[in-house]
Order: structure tokens, then sequence, then C-alpha cells
């Protein structure tokens, strides 16, 4: 074996050793290709400086990393390490940093740029981390201000990150002794489940028609209104939609009010929405009345609903509990004037009070874009007085107030604590739910929002930070992949010529950019789930925001939306542009149109606009596009059943024998163009094509029930008295979401 062994290195050694003549004398096509491909893998150079060069790439290891390891190749490849006393000596040589040096770091850092600032080489910091428990070990690796921070304070030295210095506005401290501040109206939201009767008892209390206005007679925005009860109590309501869609909606009415009245209708319970009001009231702490509504009705139990509520945490007072629950019929107005009391009751034990001599301080409920008035929205005014000509911002825009109008759409001047009131002279449309703040001048307020919006991206980069190093980590996962493959083929064609194998390696091929496999191993890309690019417009940012999340909470295994961006307004030409870079994009339109010229452009990029009014119709819609774009499933199903009554050995033309089966037909239609199987004793003995269908001599297409035929297969005559034949068809089955 050893002769052999030696015999076959030595023709491969030559070989090797004259594929460099080989290319000086002849083109590259006459060239053995594999010898060449070896040549190029060990570079052109004998086996033997080959193998010593390998060995000192080994011993020098790769760019400083921690771990050093090398291969004895010539000795069937014996690992072995690198001295750990030398190790050490280099080690003990290392400069640290002097302990309780301040060092300033940024919000973000890579790992080797930390090195740098810490002044010590990248392999002692990566071996640091490594006894940390972190994960990021690559030179590339971003670390936030946090980490660098931890890591630093490991080396003794004190980290310092930069305080947000930048201009701000903050709102006034509450005083200790609100006594000395005039009372201010209540502001109650009116809560509960969707047509459980919130807009109708709002439209009796301020003997108004908005349930008329809205589309399907349901809620979905967050109305803002202020009423004068017979007692001369001014209270401001906020009416919230009740649709399972509008929850952010919902959880801002509940954070911005004083009480919260919950509205369950009596003849349909405590419903899921009704469960989520109760918790955004319980998580605000703010205190509850229960209000039964549809009492009017007969055989109606509203004792049955205060014991539906027990389980959720509401005690009424009938109960033992401290919440008070009154019986209203919202339509007729019986029981309202109690509930008007309640709440009134209810506010003076709060002793709800503000400061009137103060610079403006509310909240941003809805907002939108009005033609002929630019950029609108509705502001609930907590504490200060808002008047016209006055500079305040909100989020990342600002506003110098142009005009102001009440809920009924009287001009006002001036706004005070508690009041409701729709401003126009926004920069850009503010999102519902920022804080109103009022600045000393416009040049402050453009200052703080420029400090917002960056702010707002230095955010964004920190967020970002873990996908890019994902992202990072894959390429170096890839790379290693790629270096060890390319090395573990080197050896192999080493080994090769050294006649230590009898195979040659198979030669690798490049499958992408990062990656290399064998010639015959390649793996089929993974699917990806289909998606359909929307672009989002609605009258205000509520319910567009209340759209964008619904359209998320979709199933989304099969197939999933993806928004490509959202606004506030008319749909433009600017946003079938955007829809159109996309394939198979839609446009959804809620409460808003699109012009003529606009609708033109959309039906000639091949977009589709799809306009509602209704957010339960936009669901349901929206689902049904999605199933018509998922692909059709087929089954196999038995479109019909015969039993073998008799075996027949007949002689074809040119002397072929063939076997027929003469068959009845049990149950539906045997089709002679369908794929066929067999059955015998319950157990499928043939699936396969039928070569002949025929009624006595007759060639038939199909045979129904109660007639007889003679049957044949392709490739199969084992057939016997009481098989099974079947005939299967495909049978299209629509998808689900779920």
């Amino acid at each position: 074996m050893n002769k052999a062994r030696a015999a076959g290195r030595s023709q491969n050694l030559k070989k090797a050793a004259d594929v460099a003549q080989q290319e000086i004398q002849q083109p590259a096509s006459q060239a053995d290709p594999r010898l060449k491909a070896d040549a190029q893998v060990l570079k052109g150079k004998s086996l033997e400086s080959w193998e010593q060069e390998q060995r000192g790439k080994l011993k020098k290891g790769r760019g400083g990393t921690s771990r050093r390891a090398g291969r004895d190749m010539a000795a069937n490849d014996q690992e072995y390490d690198e001295d750990e006393q030398d190790k050490r000596k280099r080690r003990t040589r290392v400069k640290l940093p002097k302990k309780g040096k301040e060092l300033t770091l940024p919000l973000t850092i890579t790992v080797d740029g930390l090195a740098k600032l810490l002044e010590v080489p990248n392999d002692h910091l990566l071996r640091k981390m490594s006894h940390m428990g972190l994960d990021k070990l690559a030179n590339d690796y971003l670390l936030s201000g946090e980490e660098a921070a931890d890591i630093v304070l490991e080396y003794g030295v004190t980290p310092v990150i930069p305080e947000d210095t930048g201009p701000e506005l903050y709102p006034q401290p509450v005083p200790e002794d609100m006594a000395a501040h005039p009372l201010r109206p209540p502001v109650v939201t009116i809560m509960g489940h969707v047509d459980h009767g919130k807009t109708t008892l709002l439209d009796t209390l301020r003997n108004s028609s908005i349930t008329a206005t809205e589309a399907g007679g349901i809620t979905q925005h967050i109305g803002a209104f202020s009423v004068q009860m017979k007692s001369g109590q001014n209270i401001t309501f906020l009416d919230t939609p009740g649709h399972a869609a509008f929850s952010a909606m919902r959880a801002r009415g509940a954070n911005a009010t004083d009480v919260v009245v919950l509205v369950v209708a009596a003849d349909d319970g405590v419903m899921p929405q009704t469960k989520e009001a109760i918790q955004h009231a319980l998580d605000a702490d703010v205190p509850i009345i229960v209000a039964i509504n549809k009492c009017d009705k007969p055989g109606i139990d509203p004792s049955r609903i205060q014991n539906d509520l027990l389980q959720y945490g509401i005690h009424t007072e009938d109960l033992g509990g401290d919440i008070q629950a009154v019986e209203i019929s919202a339509l007729k107005g019986d029981g309202v004037e109690e509930l008007s009391e309640s709440i009134v009751t209810l506010a003076e034990v709060l002793d709800l009070r503000a400061e009137v001599d103060i610079p403006a301080h509310a909240t941003i409920i809805e907002s939108q874009v009005e033609k002929g008035r630019g950029n609108v929205a509705s502001v609930l005014v907590k504490r200060g007085t808002l008047k016209i000509g006055d500079i305040i911002v909100a989020g990342s825009t600002w506003c110098k107030v142009r005009s102001m109008t009440d809920d009924r759409g009287k001009s006002v001047k001036s706004a005070g604590p508690a009041s409701a009131v729709r401003v126009m002279g926004w920069k850009e449309i503010p999102h519902a739910g920022d804080m109103v703040l009022q600045a000393e001048s416009e040049a402050q307020a453009k200052h703080v929002v420029a400090h917002r919006i960056d702010k707002r991206k230095k955010k964004e980069q920190l967020g970002s930070l873990e996908a890019m190093n994902e992202k990072r980590r894959e390429i170096h996962l890839r790379e290693s992949t790629v270096r060890a493959e390319q090395k573990a083929h080197a050896k192999a064609v080493w080994e090769f010529h050294q006649g230590l194998r009898s195979t040659h390696p198979e030669p690798l091929v490049k499958t992408d950019k990062h990656t290399y496999g064998a010639a015959e191993k390649s793996s089929p890309d993974t699917p990806e789930i289909p998606i359909i690019p929307v672009v989002i417009k609605g009258d205000v940012s509520g319910t567009v925001e209340a759209v964008e999340a619904a359209l998320k909470n979709l199933p989304s295994t099969k197939i999933k939306p993806v928004v490509l961006s959202t606004g506030v307004g008319q749909v433009t030409e600017s946003d079938v542009v955007m829809a159109s870079s996309s394939d198979k994009s839609v446009i959804i339109a809620f409460n808003v149109k699109a012009d003529k010229k606009t609708q033109t452009k959309a039906k000639r990029e091949h977009v589709e606009v799809m306009s509602y009014r209704i957010i339960y119709k936009l669901l349901e819609d929206f689902e049904k596009l999605m199933l018509g774009r998922l692909p059709p499933v087929f089954v196999e199903e038995v479109q019909g059943e015969a039993v073998v009554q008799q075996v027949f050995d007949i002689t074809l033309k040119g002397n072929k024998p063939a076997r027929i089966a003469g068959s009845r037909v049990t149950s539906g239609t045997i089709s002679r163009a369908a794929l066929a199987q067999v059955l015998r004793g319950g157990k499928v003995v043939f699936s396969g094509e039928i070569s002949s269908l025929k009624n006595v001599k007759a060639d038939i297409a199909e045979s129904t029930k109660g007639q007889e035929f003679g049957i044949a297969f392709a490739g199969f005559d084992d057939l016997r008295e009481g098989d099974i034949v079947q005939s299967m068809g495909k049978k299209e089955i629509q998808q689900k979401l779920d």
C-alpha cells in the first residue's frame, strides 16, 4: 500500500510541477483544467513551499485576533497551540489607560473606535468584551453609548456622556396649593363598544345630531365638545370611536380626561371594546361612571350588566362599590339628566382647578388638512390661556395661531383651561397626542423644533444599531465560511497531490457575492412572503394612524401589507408616483377623495385607489384583496368510482396483448382525460393514466353512474375482479389568511 501511495504521490507531484511550464508552452485551453485549477490553488509553487507557507500563515494568525492556532500539515494536520507563556508575556506589555481618567463618549461608536479612544489593542478590547459576555466581537460592530460606558468602566475609566443641552420647552411646575386658582370645567370622555350609543348620548346632551354626519352611524374621530348643563355648569366631552381599529384614540382620550363615562348597551352586555375602555381608564387612574344604555327596550335587566362588570374590577354602588351606575336611554333622553348631575357632583368632589395666567399647555386631539384653511388641529387646553397670535410648539412642528373656532364653528379669541378649540396656522400637521407648549418667539419655536428633529434622528439611529450589527454579523459568518471552504479545498488538493487521497476534490464554485460551495451542492432560495405595498391618506391624523395599525394587525403569515407612506389630506399625484414605484400597489383613501387628474394618473400607472368612509368595510375589502393575491391551492378529489366486474385478456393490432377491466360506475363519473387510481383491499396499487376507455367497441370520453365500460391503464395490467377504480380530479381551494 505504501508503494502504491508513493507511486500515486510521485505521479501527482510530477503533474503539478509541470503545470506552470504547460501554461507557458501551450494555451490555457490545452492544459488539464483540473491541474491548472490546482496550480491556482497552490499559487504555482512547489507543494513543499506551499505547505511551508500555509503553516507560516497559521502561525501568524489573522489580523490580531485573540485566538492563535496552527496546524502542522506535514504531520497529518495535527493541531498545536501557540506557547501560552509567550502569549502571557505579550499581554503584560499592553499599556492600559490610566484609572480614573475621564473619557467622553459619542452616542454610538464602533469597537475599533472605542479601542482607539482607550488606546488599547483591538484584541485586548475584544477579550475584555468576551469576558463581559458581550457578543459584538468584531471591529466594525456598533456600540451604543451605554454599552461603551460599561466597557470603559471595566478599564477603570470614567465615561462621560454629553448631556442633551439643546433648546427645549417644558410645562410649568404645578403649584402645590391650587386653592388660589379658579375652578375649571371637567373633561369627560365617553367610551365603550361600537354601536352602544356613545354618540347618541352626546347628541342628547348637546341637542345636536352628530350621528347623522358619521359614516355608517359610527364615530371614527375623537370629537371634542363643550356642553352647558341646565345648572349652568360647563362640561367638555370627548367622544371616542368604538371600533377595534381605534384603540390608540381611546387610549389618548382616557389620558386626556378627568372622568370616563363607560357606555354599555343593556341588550348587548360587556364587549371587547368595553373591556379595553375599562383597562384604559384604570391605567390612566381616572374615575368611572357607568351609563347602562338602551334600558327602554323590553326584557332588559340592567343588574346583569353590573354583575358582568364585576369580573373587570368595576364595582358599582348597588353592589357595594364606589362607582356610580346610571340607567339611561340615550335615544329617548331617559336618565340623561341624572347622568349629568352625577358628572357635576363628581367634578365638585375632584375640585378641578387650573391656572389661567400662564403660557398655554394643551394636547392635540386630532389634526387634518382642510381646503381653504390649511393645516388644522383640534386642541384641548389643559392649563393657561391660548390666544390668537400665540406661538405654540407640538412635537416637531410649530404654529402661530392665526384663528380659533369652537366645536360649533364660532370664532373665539382665547381659550381657557378645559376648552376644546380648532387651531389654524400650523407649519406642518401635528400628530394626535402631542403635547402643546407655548414659546416666547418664532425663533425659539424654530430652534426647539430643529432640536427635536435632531433628537428623533439620533433615536432612529440607535434603533437601527441592532439591525446593522446583525447584518454585519451575517457578513462575517459568510466570509468565515468562505475562508473555511477555501482552506479545506486547498488542503484536499494538497492531500491528493501527496497521494493521501485517491479522488480529486470537487471544484468550488461561486454561488453569490459572499458564498462558495461544491459544484453539486446548491440550495434553493427560501420563498419570501408576498407583499401588498400601500399608501394611506386620511382626513385626520388619528384615523390614518388607526388604518395603518389595523392593516398591520391583519394575519400576515402568507401575505402582508407594507405601508410605503402615510399622510393627511387629499390623494395627490405624488402619492400615485410613490405607489407606482412598487409593483401592484394600492392607495387607501379614508374620508378623502382624489381629483380627476389624480385618478387619471392612477389608472395610467395601474395603481388602484380604494376609497372608504367606514373602517370595517375597508378591512373586509382589504382582506379580500389579500386573498385574491394569494396563489390558488389545488387538492385531489374523487370524481367517480367503479367496480371491476370481470377481467378480459385481448389481443390488439400487431398481436400485442392487453388486459381490459370490465367495470360498472357506482358513483360520479369516470373520465378518460383524468388520472385514475386502482384500490385493492383499501390500498392503492396503481396511480396513473387511463390508456383506453370503451363502451363495447366505441371509444368514449366518460362513463356515468350505472353505465358499464371497459378500461385499460398505461403500464399496469395486474387487474382483478373486485378492484375499485377511482377517477381523480383537482379542485381549487381558496386559501385563508391565518
